[in-house]
C-alpha cells in the first residue's frame, strides 16, 4: 500500500490537470457539433455525413474502450497467453460482421438495428423487445466502464470510487446530451488517435529495453511470473477449456449484436463507405492489440512482484503505473508526465465508448419505441430529441447507480465480455435471421430476442463472476454463458418461427429487404437537409 501512494501521489495534481484539458477538448468539440443537429437524424446518425475512414477511427474508439485498453494489459500481465484470448476474440469478431451485416445494415436500416428489424417485420413488438434488449446491454457496459472510471479516479487520482463514477455520468450526459452522434463520432475519433499514440509509445519503449525481440521479452515475463512454461500457454485464466470457449465466442459473436458500434453503419452515405469502415477498423484495432500485449508482458517483465500491488487484484491498472515507471519512476518529472497522460487517455477512453452506448440506448427507447410504437411513426423530430435526451438520462443514471453497486474489484475486460454475450444471445440471432430467412418471422424475432437476453442475464447471474455466495458453489459453473445463450437465441428464433406459423407481410417482404440489403437500391441517402423516407416498419 505504502508503494501505491508513494507511486501516485506526486503525479495526481498533474494527472487531474491533463484530463481537464482532454475533457476540455473534447466538451468543446461537443458544443460545436450541438449547433449542426436540426434533426432525429443529425442527433442519431449524423446525417449520414460520416466517411468510411472517419467511421472505420470511430469504430475502433468504440471498440477500444478501457477493458480493451486496461483489462487486456491486465490480464495479459496476470494470466500470460490466456489474458490475451479475449483480444485476439475480439479482433476476429470483425470477420463475421463484415461477412455478414455490415452492407446490410447499411442498406436495410435507419438509425438503430430495431429499424432493421422493422424493415422486415413491422409488428409493433418486434421494436418494443429489440428496444429492451439494447438498453439492458447499454446498462451492462456503462457499468463496466464506469467500474473502471470510478477505480482509476480512486486509485491514480486520489478521489474515492463513487465520486469518480459520477464524475464519468456527469461528462457522458454532456457528450450526448448536446452532441448526438457527430459529437460522439469526433470524440471517439480524437480518442482512439490519443489511445494509439499512448499504447505504441509504452509499447516501442517496452520492446527497446529488450532489444526489440519479443521472444526475449515472453521468456522474462515467464520468468517473472513464477509460472514458468505455462505463462505462454492456457490454462492460467480458464481452467475449465469450456469456459475459455465460451468466453471467446461471446467476444467473436458479441460485436454483430452491439447496437453501438452496429449503429455506426447507419451513418456513413453508402454501401462503400461501410465496408471502408471495416477495413480502418480492423487494422487500427489490430495494431492496438499488438501494442497492448507487449505491454501485458512488459508489466511482468519489468515490474514484476512490485506490479502485482500496483495493478490491484485485478491488473487493471499495471498499464499507466508501467507507464510510470519506463518515465523514470514516481516523483521524476518524466515519470509523473508520462503517468498523467495515459492515465487522461484511459479516463477519455472510458467516457467516450459510454457515450456511444447510452446513444445507442436512447435511439431505442425515443425512436423504435417512443417514435415508432407509441406514436405510431408520427412523433415530430423535436418530439424524438427530447425523447431520446430523457432516454440518455435514464440509462445514464441507471448504469451509474449499477456500478456503484458492483464495487471496484472486477476486471473490466471479463467483466465487458459479459456485455458481449448478452449482445451475441438476444441481438445477433435474429438480425441474421431476418436478413437471410425467408420463412423468419414476427414470432420468430419476439421469442427469439427474448429468450436469449433472459437465457444470458440468468446464467450470468448464476455465474461464478457474479454469484453472491463462494464461486465455487455457483449454480452455472462457466464464467461465461455464451456457448449455452448463443444456441438458446437460435433456437427461440426458430420455434418462434415455427409457431408462429406462416406470415404473409414478412414473406412478401422478404425479397424487398434482400434486394435492398445487397445494392442499397430505396435506401435513404440521408444528408443532413434531405428528405429521408420512413423505414417501411413504421408506416
Amino acid at each position: 500500500m505504502t508503494l501505491l501512494l508513494a507511486s501516485s501521489t506526486p503525479a495526481r495534481g498533474l494527472t487531474i490537470g491533463v484530463f481537464l484539458a482532454v475533457l476540455a477538448v473534447t466538451l468543446g468539440v461537443t458544443f460545436w457539433a450541438a449547433r449542426r443537429i436540426r434533426s432525429a437524424s443529425d442527433f442519431w446518425s449524423a446525417g449520414r455525413g460520416i466517411s468510411g475512414v472517419q467511421n472505420g477511427m470511430a469504430i475502433a474508439g468504440e471498440f477500444l474502450s478501457a477493458a480493451a485498453f486496461l483489462g487486456v494489459a491486465g490480464l495479459m500481465f496476470l494470466s500470460g497467453f490466456d489474458g490475451y484470448l479475449t483480444g485476439i476474440a475480439a479482433l476476429l469478431s470483425f470477420v463475421p460482421l463484415l461477412l455478414l451485416l455490415a452492407e446490410r445494415m447499411r442498406n436495410a436500416g435507419r438509425y438503430t438495428m430495431a429499424d432493421v428489424l422493422a424493415l422486415r417485420l413491422p409488428a409493433g413488438r418486434v421494436r418494443v423487445v429489440s428496444a429492451i434488449s439494447t438498453v439492458c446491454i447499454a446498462a451492462l457496459y456503462v457499468v463496466a466502464q464506469s467500474v473502471a472510471a470510478g477505480s482509476l479516479f480512486e486509485a491514480l487520482v486520489g478521489i474515492s470510487y463513487w465520486a469518480g463514477v459520477l464524475i464519468a455520468g456527469a461528462a457522458i450526459l454532456a457528450y450526448v446530451i448536446l452532441g448526438g452522434m457527430i459529437a460522439t463520432t469526433w470524440v471517439q475519433i480524437i480518442k482512439a488517435t490519443l489511445l494509439l499514440v499512448g499504447v505504441a509509445t509504452i509499447a516501442i519503449w517496452v520492446l527497446s529495453k529488450f532489444g526489440f525481440d519479443p521472444i526475449r521479452l515472453l521468456n522474462r515475463a515467464a520468468a517473472k511470473s513464477g509460472k514458468g512454461a505455462a505463462y505462454g500457454g492456457p490454462g492460467l485464466l480458464f481452467p475449465n477449456r469450456l469456459d475459455e470457449i465460451s468466453t471467446a465466442l461471446a467476444f467473436a459473436l458479441g460485436t454483430c449484436g452491439l447496437p453501438h458500434i452496429m449503429m455506426r453503419f447507419l451513418t456513413v452515405p453508402d454501401a462503400r463507405h461501410a465496408r471502408r469502415s471495416i477495413g480502418w477498423a480492423v487494422a487500427l484495432i489490430g495494431v492496438f492489440y499488438v501494442f497492448v500485449a507487449v505491454i501485458g508482458l512488459g508489466g511482468r517483465a519489468i515490474l514484476g512482484a512490485s506490479g502485482l500491488k500496483l495493478g490491484g487484484k485485478s491488473g487493471n491498472l499495471i498499464a499507466p503505473y508501467l507507464a510510470q515507471h519506463l518515465g523514470g519512476g514516481p516523483g521524476s518529472t518524466g515519470g509523473d508526465i508520462f503517468f498523467a497522460v495515459i492515465t487522461a487517455v484511459a479516463f477519455t477512453t472510458i467516457l467516450a465508448v459510454v457515450a456511444g452506448v447510452v446513444l445507442a440506448g436512447s435511439g431505442a427507447v425515443a425512436h423504435d419505441v417512443y417514435s415508432g410504437v407509441w406514436r405510431h411513426g408520427e412523433a415530430s423530430e423535436r418530439e424524438q430529441l427530447v425523447a431520446g435526451r430523457l432516454a440518455v438520462l435514464a440509462i445514464a443514471v441507471a448504469g451509474v447507480i449499477l456500478a456503484l453497486l458492483a464495487g471496484k474489484d472486477f476486471n473490466v475486460q471479463l467483466l465487458t465480455g459479459l456485455t458481449f454475450s448478452v449482445a451475441a444471445s438476444a441481438n445477433f440471432p435474429s438480425l441474421l435471421l431476418a436478413l437471410t430467412w425467408r420463412r423468419f418471422n414476427t414470432t420468430g424475432a419476439v421469442v427469439g430476442i427474448a429468450s436469449g437476453l433472459v437465457a444470458a442475464i440468468v446464467l450470468i447471474i448464476l455465474s461464478p463472476q457474479v454469484w453472491s455466495g463462494p464461486a465455487s458453489a455457483a449454480p452455472f459453473p462457466l464464467g461465461n454463458p455464451a456457448i449455452v445463450s448463443i444456441p438458446i437465441g437460435f433456437l427461440g428464433c426458430l420455434l418462434g418461427t415455427l409457431i408462429g406459423g406462416r406470415d404473409r407481410v414478412g414473406v412478401e417482404r422478404f425479397n424487398e429487404v434482400r434486394v435492398r440489403a445487397a445494392t442499397g437500391i430505396g435506401a435513404e441517402a440521408g444528408r443532413s437537409g434531405q428528405s429521408e423516407p420512413e423505414p417501411a416498419g413504421m408506416r
